[in-house]
């Protein structure tokens, strides 16, 4: 049976520079490594720095698609109009802009500065269950199948409902304590965490 369809989000800066073709070369990170995502639902998660190799060893074909859109195709692999990368940031793509409506579209909403994340679209492989430090539920993505890569105007992480079934599962099998969901709060921004600390300190 084939594995669902997840996509999760990063929220950094995409460019937009000259390339070989007219409309320019469109760029970013795809994924960034290491990095606790916000809360999706009950859990976090980040992105091992090996969870693409195999994809990217095996040459499996990656689309790269406006908003993860089929009217939106902005480029793939098998023509070499999208480059992939893993570097120690996380993934990286360039994408040579069609001159097509998309690719017209996605050069001006970049030069105006609307498009200012990246996601991907992947296949789960082999992931793990474990805590943070705050005992917060912590996913992460060991191995995944890469489908696509897409720039796009909303940092929102969609369908999470696959880990969120995972998470059950994992829970029923090996229940422990969790925290509360502003600990888990704490745990994905450091400068909360930070101030709470603080305060428990003037509070003894």
């Amino acid at each position: 049976m084939e594995r669902e369809l997840e996509i999760r989000t990063a929220a950094l800066a995409v460019e937009l520079r000259e390339g070989k073709s007219g409309l320019g070369v469109l760029a970013g990170y795809a994924a960034v490594f290491n990095r606790h995502s916000q809360n999706l639902g009950g859990f976090v998660e980040q992105v091992d720095p090996a969870a693409f190799t195999k994809s990217l060893a095996d040459g499996l074909p990656v689309m790269a698609r406006g908003n993860h859109s089929d009217a939106m195709l902005l480029g793939t692999t098998w023509a070499d109009t999208l480059r992939l990368s893993v570097d120690g940031t996380g993934l990286r793509y360039e994408v040579d802009l069609p001159d097509t409506s998309a690719g017209r579209d996605f050069r001006a909403l970049a030069e105006r500065g609307d498009i200012k994340w990246s996601s991907f679209a992947f296949r789960t492989i082999e992931d793990e269950w474990g805590v943070t430090e705050q005992g917060f539920p912590l996913r992460t993505l060991r191995a995944v199948q890469l489908v696509d890569v897409a720039p796009v105007n909303s940092p929102a992480y969609l369908d999470t409902s696959v880990a969120v079934r995972a998470l059950d599962a994992s829970k029923a099998a090996n229940p422990t304590p969790q925290a509360t969901p502003e600990e888990g709060q704490r745990a994905t921004h450091p400068t909360l965490a930070g101030m709470a600390r603080r305060l428990d300190l003037l509070a003894q």
